[in-house]
């Protein structure tokens, strides 16, 4: 894995290539009259050197403010449309141009379009979206943002994101679990499913830690519950679903937690004639624009999403501090007509201690 070294000069990068100073400055800039193949040499010398240019002072140079890159896992996902929304706009404000890039939620893809920003010459980079929980990967992101902020550049995250030590907004997923949980609780459910992302996911790591609190109260794990992982998408929930309608069709409420799954699992339950909220109870998790529109409306957790880009950027817009920085980004259950007391032989406190 390279290692960034704030020292490095472009100097060094032309002598490890065996180019001139201005061959190396043409091809990390991608500017006209260099070879792809020579360019592609540059490029790897660089990264193998760890060499990031100076992004504060080549846009003083030439009179431009830099721009700003925005790392999503789903571009597709209206949770990161929102995101994407809030710092467009503060960007926007700023005289700032936004270029996006879409991971599709692989973490070495993350790291590989952090690189790809950096030599996109972009002064800001904010990362939208779960940090991942495995130690590799946290010491790959962490070099790269080091890196680059030790050149002059400055990274804000969306979520939380172990070890960065960057300014960050954070969701109340935990809390948020909590909440939604406890709701299905209150109502008297307790053959619940649960449709959950990837656990290597801080965010989905949080949910089910306050989905589990909520259980705990009522003398139940997670281990009581079907939880079933798939893709954090529309078409992950509809496979979560199917499986835990096909093994466990005795559910009266399927937690999903994101908004696109939940519209997955209400397109399932559609699907085989189940109704929601009469036969199962359906509930998600952010509140994306379209929730409360769907049918039935969505019993959600609302998390300001757009309002989490805006303050991503208002930070990264900020010197660094000795600290990093951190906003919490506060949670509300959002009750609609997608839930309902659970009915029959179900809605006893004790009922479903024994379900597995």
């Amino acid at each position: 894995m390279p290692k960034h070294t704030a020292g490095l000069r472009l100097i060094d990068v032309a002598d490890q290539a065996g180019v001139s100073i201005a061959t190396a400055s043409r091809a990390l800039s991608g500017a006209a009259g260099v070879s792809e193949a020579l360019a592609e040499r540059v490029r790897t010398v660089a990264a193998d050197l760890g060499y990031v240019a100076n992004v504060h002072a080549r846009s003083l140079a030439s009179g431009a403010s830099p721009g700003v890159g925005l790392v999503v896992h789903e571009i597709g996902d209206p949770y990161f449309a929102e995101i994407a929304s809030g710092v467009l706009e503060v960007a926007s404000t700023h005289g700032r141009m936004v270029q996006i890039c879409h991971t599709g939620r692989d973490p070495f893809t993350e790291v590989a379009q952090l690189r790809a920003l950096v030599n996109a010459r972009v002064g800001i980079i904010v990362v939208a979206g779960s940090g991942h929980l495995d130690r590799d990967i946290q010491a790959r992101m962490k070099g790269e943002v080091q890196g680059f902020e030790a050149a002059g550049g400055r990274v804000a995250v969306i979520g939380r994101h172990p070890q960065l030590g960057v300014d960050a907004v954070v969701p109340a997923n935990v809390e948020g679990g909590r909440a939604i949980a406890e709701h299905l609780l209150r109502l008297g459910h307790r053959r619940i499913g649960v449709t959950a992302g990837a656990r290597g996911l801080a965010t989905m790591a949080d949910r089910l830690a306050g989905v589990e609190q909520a259980l705990g109260a009522y003398g139940l794990t997670l281990r009581d519950l079907p939880v079933v992982e798939a893709e954090f998408t529309l078409d992950g929930g509809k496979e979560a679903a199917r499986r835990i309608l096909d093994e466990h069709p005795d559910v009266t409420a399927i937690l999903a937690l994101n908004d696109d799954m939940a519209v997955g699992v209400l397109s399932v339950l559609g699907e085989r004639g189940i109704a929601v909220p009469g036969d199962v109870s359906v509930t998600g998790f952010d509140d994306v624009s379209v929730a409360g529109h769907l049918s039935p409306a969505l019993t959600t957790v609302h998390l300001p999403m757009k309002e989490m880009g805006r303050q991503a950027l208002e930070l990264a817009l900020l010197p660094r501090a000795a600290r990093a920085r951190r906003r919490t980004a506060e949670q509300q259950l959002m009750v609609r007509a997608s839930t309902a007391r659970a009915r029959g032989r179900t809605s006893g406190v004790d009922a479903g201690r024994a379900w597995g």
